[in-house]
């Protein structure tokens, strides 16, 4: 069973106005347990208000969310079960940190799902763990971290409640590239280890391909793909079409492509060193 379906979501922004909005119309989305689905679109394409419906932040004017197979509109019970299951970490966490320690920021989410404190103690060590953060900084206040570890210390906020779905809204905006890479093979390892299901919205295709296993693409308040990374990469000039750009490495292989040589779809640099290595073993 699917762990999050949305069948016929729309949500409209001014309703009844003269200035009345879909910001998205008919979304229709079913999400496995274990899939790292990337969700990619314009800036007002709809992702964030799509994103917003997970955990009940926002409601739909028709069309039903169900998460762990329950309508989270269901009832008021439900609502406030889907807040714990769907983890929503919004683009620049950091600034929502406010405790005098990094642990007490981490454990902020679990105490309000009383739990006991050695429940709440293991939790927030675990996801200390999950995103790279050592034991020393849980004494620190976390203002006097870097940007990089913020982000990181907002996240595991997230992760310590232990949702069946985490979404993150552009978790590697910002960030230097170093800052970046740790933030994407923390959420790789953290779906491997849990085997839960991530969902992350981001406007970079070179992300998204590095780490996702799925591809949502939003447009005008719609899905327009949805399927593997291969899947979708593959439709390059649609992609273009509506705004987005392939990776880099993607524009070498199709020029490469176009002069004879076509090697498929390539999406990450790790894919073309591979298949440049086994083209010049090839060759000898």
């Amino acid at each position: 069973m699917p762990v999050l379906v949305l069948d016929g979501v729309t949500h409209l922004y001014n309703k009844g106005l003269p200035t009345e909005k879909k910001a998205i119309e008919n979304i229709n989305l079913s999400v496995e347990k274990g899939e790292l689905v990337g969700i990619i679109g314009h800036t007002g394409s709809g992702k964030s208000t799509l994103m917003q419906h997970l955990n009940g932040i926002l409601k739909p004017d028709t069309g039903t969310v169900i998460v762990d197979g329950a309508d989270i509109w269901g009832n008021k019970k439900a609502v406030r079960e889907a807040r714990f299951k769907v983890g929503l970490c919004f683009q620049y966490p950091e600034y929502q940190l406010f405790e005098e320690t990094v642990y007490k920021d981490i454990a902020f989410g679990p105490k309000n799902m009383g739990l006991r404190d050695n429940e709440v103690n293991k939790r927030v060590l675990r996801a200390a763990d999950y995103v790279g953060l050592s034991r020393e900084l849980l004494d620190k206040s976390p203002f006097d971290l870097s940007g990089g570890e913020k982000r990181r210390v907002a996240i595991a906020g997230v992760i310590a409640m232990e949702p069946k779905v985490l979404v993150l809204d552009e978790p590697t905006a910002g960030l230097d590239p170093r800052g970046r890479d740790k933030i994407l093979d923390m959420i790789k390892n953290y779906r491997e280890a849990t085997e839960s299901t991530v969902l992350l919205v981001s406007h970079s295709m070179e992300d998204v391909a590095r780490v996702a296993s799925k591809v949502l693409v939003m447009n005008k308040g719609k899905v327009e793909m949805f399927g593997t990374v291969e899947e979708v990469y593959a439709h390059s000039g649609e992609l273009r079409k509506i705004g987005l750009n392939v990776p880099q490495v993607s524009k070498v292989f199709e020029i490469l492509k176009s002069k004879g040589l076509d090697l498929g779809t390539v999406y990450t640099v790790d894919k073309a060193a591979q298949l440049i290595l086994e083209r010049g073993g090839a060759v000898k």
